[in-house]
């Protein structure tokens, strides 16, 4: 879908208008005007006039909360999407010269991300297609702003992508392909690190979580680096790249909780979408991201509870159980990360059940020992794109809980604060500043919500980007 900046409007368009902008009028016939007229005098966020082979939408939100109000155009302009794509229309016109540049922006974001399908594997080419091709806008958004907003939706689509394929095509060496094709393309930095290369490591846990599969891991290392970035020291982010999890030796053991494993890697989704929504835009910020990749699978050699797994920092991890798989990855990476001397490290893993108990699918989990600044900027940048953070309490008493009677720590908590432990686990692998993000909630939904179409998500993304862009 291409979006071009223009002042031309073409009779064949169906159109989009700002209510304030009372230019519309001269579209509409007497009838038609006392129609929208009620409906605004009534609050209505969107009015849509057919009129006959074309359509006008009339955007109507008013909010205090900023916010709030971009996230209600994202959520109009999927509308608007649907029924367009409905009635096989292929071209629309959006009227906002006198409009604020973020709503018209998250109207565009509203429209792209909710015209996302994933049609890969359908026979019938016909299903689920998207029918609208071009867009154009007038507006105080710049062409350099078009292609910013084309750029990030690309790249959350493509994070889409990655979670919704299935094991049969995604294994860990597909998923290094990809990282090499995306950085190819968008011209960012890609080393894929082999079994061999990752046993040199001594990544123990990468290796630990391997030893069921037939597929080897990869652990890949993603980087941008413009010229002059902003930061002197990287920021690292590191996505668990669990391919797919069926709990290894320790069964999931709840009916149903397997038939959506595909979607464990959708932390090395976000963070792959992410370097290339900043490398295709050109952000000015030094960034690298890690991938650790496997599936977890109970056969060949797998490892088991009680066995005791020396880590890629030495230190000596007494497994309770090969579900908690994801944290085991995600120390290797995290320990690794050291070598970079970062000035932040964020994580991000669809790691508990626990985290998607206590928040469900409306925000992200969020815990760390970062600076108070460094967490809320990246919370205000949530806020924002409406990936929004709950943090949780990292008090260190939670550390006691992950204290083992014969190893250095243990992969396991116990039956309280189990999304908080998990943090914790994580926290002893990390000697910079550090923010846990555990989107085992948003990561992947079972139907559609807005813009935020059934499958992956995508979420990570735009927060990433958002946070990058205003560091």
């Amino acid at each position: 879908m291409k979006i071009l900046s223009t002042k031309q409007i073409k009779k064949t368009d169906s159109l989009v208008f700002w209510a304030s902008d009372k230019s519309v009028s001269k579209y509409l016939n007497k009838d038609q005007e006392k129609y929208l007229k009620r409906k605004i005098k009534e609050k209505k966020e969107l009015v849509i006039i057919d009129m006959q082979g074309s359509f006008i939408f009339i955007v109507n939100i008013k909010q205090n909360n900023i916010n709030k109000e971009k996230e209600l155009y994202r959520n109009q302009a999927a509308s608007v999407f649907s029924q367009l794509n409905k009635e096989q229309i292929k071209s629309l016109h959006i009227e906002a010269e006198h409009s604020d540049k973020e709503q018209v922006f998250a109207f565009l974001e509203g429209i792209l991300l909710g015209s996302y399908s994933f049609t890969k594997y359908y026979s019938d080419e016909s299903k689920n297609k998207t029918y609208l091709k071009n867009i154009t806008v007038n507006s105080a958004l710049t062409e350099s702003n078009l292609l910013e907003v084309e750029a990030l939706c690309r790249a959350v689509s493509f994070s889409r992508d990655l979670v919704n394929e299935p094991l049969s095509y995604l294994t860990a060496e597909q998923l290094g392909k990809e990282i090499k094709a995306s950085g190819k393309k968008y011209n960012f930095n890609t080393e894929v690190l082999g079994k061999k290369q990752i046993e040199a490591l001594k990544m123990g846990g990468l290796l630990a979580v391997n030893s069921g599969s037939f597929d080897p891991p990869t652990f890949s290392v993603l980087e941008w680096k413009p010229e002059n970035p902003k930061n002197t020291r990287p920021i690292v982010i590191v996505g668990k790249g669990v391919v797919f999890d069926t709990g290894g030796v320790s069964l999931k053991p709840t009916a149903g909780s397997m038939d959506l494993m595909k979607s464990d890697m959708g932390g090395a989704a976000a963070v792959i979408g992410a370097m290339q929504a900043v490398a295709d835009n050109k952000l000015n910020v030094h960034v690298i991201a890690l991938v650790p990749a496997t599936d977890n699978r109970p056969g060949n050699k797998a490892y088991v509870p009680q066995d005791i797994i020396t880590m890629h920092d030495g230190t000596k991890v007494e497994v309770l159980n090969t579900d908690a798989e994801g944290r085991m990855i995600l120390a290797d990476a995290l320990s690794y990360a050291n070598k970079f001397n970062p000035e932040l490290v964020i994580d991000l893993a669809t790691l508990t059940g626990a985290a998607h108990a206590a928040i469900g699918e409306y925000g992200i989990v969020s815990m760390g020992n970062a600076s108070n600044k460094q967490k809320s900027k990246l919370a205000s940048s949530g806020d924002k794109v409406y990936e929004r953070l709950v943090e949780f309490p990292f008090w260190e008493e939670y550390g006691e809980l992950i204290k083992s009677d014969i190893a250095d720590i243990k992969n396991l908590g116990g039956p309280v604060g189990g999304a908080i432990t998990a943090g914790k686990f994580l926290e002893h692998f990390t000697k910079f500043p550090y923010i846990h993000l555990d989107i085992a909630g948003p990561a992947y939904i079972s139907a559609n919500n807005s813009y935020r179409t059934k499958g992956g998500t995508g979420v990570g993304v735009r927060l990433l980007y958002d946070f990058f862009k205003n560091y």
